[in-house]
């Protein structure tokens, strides 16, 4: 069984991605509630910790309940990202992760994110910077590297292990792929099977099925698979993977009733952690999946994503519940929802 630092994490643990203005504490407790084992925070602006923004130190928060909980931070400057690290040390989470896969131009362009791919020795250095600023155990989320010609993640891999990283989760591109085209997890399988590295290597990108995560499971050997957007208005896919890895067979998909209730509290915990506006309009991206495979569904998601009012959208889900009151969900491919106009992590 893999551990953090004193984290200890189930045989193959699945772990939700920290994804900008998805993976917020509403997100997360859905994703909790059907099996996610380590779950990470909205990645943070190690400038905007030190500034004391709002908006910052707002994504610091954190239930009991989802524990074992990552503070996810990024940056470009060693004392920023030490200093951030000592104050997201103050909520007392389970671990910090350090973003270096972010591929936007906007975190890329001040030298954050994937931006600190082109430089390997900068890369060392904000680490270096964060596992001084803090006791707690301290992972690295990436990518392969910049471009096709410099996948370096075996040498960044050492490297960071070297200098006391915990864990490492690989996204399989590069920076300039962004999302397009497949992932490679064979680059990400020569660093699990380095015999140099002993900490934990975790898997990310196109899992999106049961069949494919215990595919890559035993095609690549990783220690976990991190996933994310396959999860948007899909929770329900890390309890059908653990289902599929112990007994090879699919569970059936979920019923409408689940999904209506798992709509509803979604919805309510994002209005009540966001505020009416943000909550509603962040919510919209999830309804797609939460209702697909319903006939004819499309102007009922029309009316979600376009109504302002909580109970107007309440009063939708409850048409749609008694519409489709004991309707039989085929298996459908889950759609991946390409939200990251913002920042995709």
């Amino acid at each position: 069984m893999p551990n953090i630092g004193p984290i200890q994490l189930p045989e193959f643990p699945l772990l939700l991605a920290p994804m900008e203005d998805v993976s917020d504490p509403p997100f997360r407790a859905v994703c909790k509630d059907n099996g996610a084992d380590l779950m990470f925070s909205e990645f943070i602006s190690s400038e905007g910790l030190i500034r004391d923004a709002i908006k910052s130190r707002h994504k610091l928060d954190f239930s009991e309940e989802e524990r074992p909980f990552g503070i996810q931070i990024f940056g470009g400057d060693e004392e920023a990202m030490g200093m951030s690290a000592r104050i997201c040390e103050t909520v007392n989470p389970d671990l910090v992760d350090i973003n270096f896969g972010c591929p936007v131009k906007k975190v890329v362009s001040k030298g954050a994110g994937a931006g600190v791919l082109k430089d390997v020795p900068l890369m060392i250095r904000l680490t270096e910077a964060v596992i001084k600023g803090t006791k707690l155990p301290v992972t690295v989320k990436t990518r392969l590297g910049w471009d096709d010609n410099t996948k370096n993640i075996e040498e960044v891999a050492e490297r960071l292990q070297d200098i006391g990283i915990q864990a490492i989760s690989i996204h399989g591109r590069t920076r300039c792929q962004l999302y397009k085209g497949e992932a490679d997890w064979s680059l990400i399988a020569k660093v699990k099977n380095n015999p140099r590295i002993k900490i934990p290597v975790f898997g990310n990108g196109d899992i999106d099925s049961p069949q494919k995560a215990l595919e890559y499971k035993n095609r690549y050997g990783i220690d976990g698979i991190m996933i994310g957007r396959a999860a948007i208005g899909y929770p329900w896919i890390f309890r059908e993977i653990k289902h599929y890895l112990q007994t090879n067979e699919l569970l059936a998909p979920p019923t409408l009733e689940e999904r209506i209730v798992v709509c509803k509290k979604h919805l309510h915990k994002s209005i009540e952690w966001k505020g009416p506006i943000v909550g509603i309009n962040e919510m919209r991206r999830h309804y797609t999946n939460y209702l697909k495979g319903l006939p004819g569904i499309k102007e009922f998601r029309l009316k979600l994503v376009t109504l302002t009012s909580p109970d107007e959208i309440n009063e939708v889900l409850d048409i749609i519940s008694k519409r489709y009151v004991g309707y039989t969900f085929d298996r459908l491919p889950i759609e991946i929802i390409n939200y990251h106009e913002n920042c995709p992590l």
